[in-house]
């Protein structure tokens, strides 16, 4: 089956075949033929299988190829990242179209926003928070829009979203063209279609002999310990055949943290966490899937966002809060047919955690396998060389503190180096050791004094500060000087 046979217009399949997506996925191929025909839709499929397409081809076929300016189309999605890839993939379908698609969301200057409807947009991408606060301003109308979407709208009652969301459905026409996608279906959803939907048509392109995991990733999970996690990570990044590599963390600190020990170790990271503002997160992911950082370091707000089809290795720094959160988390990898390997580490405080997540998604690991950076399973599970090590060759040596001088231990040896230096430094000044026989107090020099100096005065080798403070000292003046007190 191809797009054109779907009954996708040709110049959208020109645009899909010049970035080389020729065939539809299951998802695309149950799912378009009925959006075509302006039928409601709930689609319910996992992540990383082509829903974005699903929808996002009918609603472009439905408003033509040279819409009316105004926002006839909405797609609500619940993150930011997963905002601007959405919008990415809308404009990349509608290449050879006028329309217009504009991504609304949080982070980010209103100005330049409210100048993309300004000036016609016809879709809107974006997220609840946002859209809502634009309406209220007057620079947002819905009540023009003919079809509306809700992506991931499980992540949307996750957030907390709910609310939002049925604010936004009350703004649009009750006779609109809904569509709702999502990896996993819980009640308050179902609920909410029921309301706000006209007889929806229920569509799961799952296999029924597959599990509720994707069969094209291998899962692969240790009991970890915490000291050794960075160590192991560093080799599993020398695997044979990894490519782009996602690794979650559990917060934001702990992200930064690992993208710094990373670094250290020569491995090219960046991170996506919260304490990062809109513009540096978006440069982290332009980098990511640009391939100039191989490496992501991410929170789980992030999880959604990133659809990046050459994902091989999705390592779990910490592990997820449920089996949800673990399910979207390894979709990051294996999308697009491709295959993947997603690695998780499970603390001895977690086992409990991990005992359900194991039985929701009946994974049959019920014990992971105890393991350290020097277990032999751990180079033969992952294809891992077995003299990798901790550090790439070209990263320089780890970084320790440096010795206060280079005759530690000696009798006088700070002070030595200390004056050492200071007579190098004052050759061009009249010589500095002249100037430290005049500037006695009660027969001891002035630097031997201020070697007692408050902890972090001075650098270690004497350089910086201290160097200031004999500057400073003040010169003896040629008529009596009252003796020291």
């Amino acid at each position: 089956m191809t797009f054109s046979e779907l009954g996708v217009d040709q110049d959208m399949v020109d645009a899909l075949a010049a970035k080389g997506i020729l065939e539809p996925f299951p998802i695309q191929s149950q799912t378009i033929p009925l959006g075509l025909s302006g039928q409601d839709i709930i689609g319910q499929a996992k992540t990383g299988t082509g829903k974005t397409l699903g929808f996002g081809l009918p609603l472009l076929q439905h408003l033509g190829t040279d819409p009316e300016p105004g926002v006839k189309a909405l797609v609500v999605v619940p993150t930011r990242e997963l905002c601007v890839q959405v919008a990415e993939d809308l404009v990349m379908a509608s290449a050879n179209r006028s329309t217009k698609v504009a991504a609304i969301y949080g982070g980010k200057a209103y100005e330049g926003q409210i100048e993309q409807l300004k000036d016609g947009a016809q879709v809107v991408v974006g997220t609840p928070g946002r859209l809502l606060d634009l309406a209220s301003q007057r620079m947002l109308s819905l009540g023009h829009v003919e079809v509306m979407v809700l992506d991931e709208a499980d992540k949307m009652l996750d957030l907390g979203f709910l609310s939002d969301i049925e604010k936004l459905f009350a703004q649009t026409p009750p006779a609109r063209h809904t569509m709702l996608f999502s990896a996993t279906m819980p009640g308050p959803i179902v609920a909410l279609a029921r309301r706000f939907m006209n007889r929806p048509i229920h569509i799961r392109a799952t296999d029924p002999d597959e599990g509720l995991t994707q069969a094209n990733i291998k899962h692969v999970v240790y009991r970890a310990h915490a000291l050794d996690k960075d160590e192991v990570i560093a080799r599993i990044l020398q695997a044979e055949g990894r490519g782009k590599t996602v690794i979650f963390t559990r917060t934001k600190r702990a992200a930064a943290k690992l993208v710094e020990e990373l670094g250290d170790r020569g491995f090219n990271a960046a991170a996506v966490h919260g304490d990062l503002n809109q513009e540096q997160r978006e440069r982290a992911m332009v980098a990511f899937k640009a391939g100039k950082k191989e490496i992501l370091i991410a929170t789980d707000v992030a999880a959604r966002g990133i659809d990046v089809n050459d994902v091989t290795h999705v390592i779990n720094h910490t592990i997820p809060e449920d089996h949800d959160t673990y399910l979207h988390r390894a979709g990051r990898t294996g999308r697009a047919g491709k295959t993947g390997i997603a690695v998780t580490f499970v603390d001895w405080d977690d086992l409990h955690k991990w005992s359900l997540i194991n039985r929701a998604l009946e994974m049959g690991i019920p014990e992971p396998t105890e393991t350290y950076s020097s277990s032999p399973h751990l180079y033969t599970d992952l294809d891992i060389p077995t003299e990798a090590k901790g550090r790439l060759k070209t990263a320089g040596p780890a970084r320790e503190r440096e010795p206060r001088s280079a005759t530690a231990g000696h009798g006088g040896a700070r002070q030595g180096n200390r004056d050492a230096q200071g007579s190098g430094r004052g050759s061009g000044h009249g010589g500095s050791s002249g100037r430290d026989r005049v500037r006695t107090r009660g027969g001891r020099s002035v630097e031997t004094a201020t070697d007692a100096k408050p902890a972090g005065a001075g650098t270690h080798d004497g350089s910086g500060p201290s160097r200031r403070r004999r500057n400073r000292t003040r010169r003896p003046s040629t008529g009596n000087t009252p003796p020291a007190a």
